[in-house]
């Protein structure tokens, strides 16, 4: 009998900093990522994110979370994948970090996307749960650029991009949660740009991954 791992192959993707474990979100995790929620990401009406699904209404949130995750899944193919990592601290589960690619084979590109508990922030995890990412499609995956972007108000988004290497490529503008205007920042890390942390990042499931999005033999 298959694994569910065999089965889906991103289910078995460990990344491992010092302080952090990156893991695809699966179906049993949806509970404990709802109390990470709950808990707060950002104050009442400063919401972060493009599409501001933190705010939905309390009782359509968890469904929508789901749906979420269960279309990254069945959306994923070698051309266009997204992997949605939960993000553990010491064994609980505090935000969540996202990887996507579009024409990866040819592009080498990705994007990403995250977002921590409002009482976990200020440590340094957003930053090393991001440099995690980034070393994994780097060095791992062979990507030669990546890509981000954050409104111009949030400067800790923004930190983080900045302390790893991204520069700034460019503004557009967008509606925010409020139906107001606002800017946002696009950035672009090369990869012989990163500001690499001291520490070394511990792969699990890469080859298997690999050959799941065409990358044969594997990047690393």
């Amino acid at each position: 009998m298959l694994t569910l791992e065999e089965i889906f192959p991103p289910f078995g993707l460990r990344l491992r900093t010092p302080r952090l474990e990156l893991r695809i979100l699966q179906d049993g995790d949806l509970p404990e990522l709802m109390v990470a929620v709950d808990a707060g990401i950002h104050e009442p009406g400063q919401s972060p994110f493009s599409v501001p699904w933190s705010e939905a209404p309390a009782e359509e949130l968890p469904a929508n979370m789901a749906r979420f995750h269960w279309g990254t899944r069945s959306g994923f193919t070698p051309e266009k994948w997204e992997l949605a990592f939960g993000v553990w601290f010491e064994g609980a589960l505090i935000g969540s970090q996202s990887l996507t690619a579009h024409d990866f084979a040819k592009r080498r590109a990705v994007e990403s996307g995250s977002w921590l508990r409002k009482d976990f922030q200020g440590w340094g995890i957003g930053k090393e749960m991001r440099a995690a990412i980034l070393l994994y499609a780097f060095d791992f995956l062979g990507a030669s650029m990546a890509e981000s972007s954050a409104m111009t108000w949030n400067r800790r988004s923004l930190g983080v991009s900045y302390a790893l290497g991204y520069l700034d490529n460019g503004l557009r503008r967008e509606y925010d949660s409020q139906g107001g205007a606002t800017e946002v920042q696009h950035l672009r890390l090369d990869a012989q740009n990163l500001l690499r942390p001291a520490w070394t990042l511990d792969v699990a499931g890469h080859e298997a991954f690999a050959r799941f999005v065409g990358l044969t033999p594997p990047a690393k």
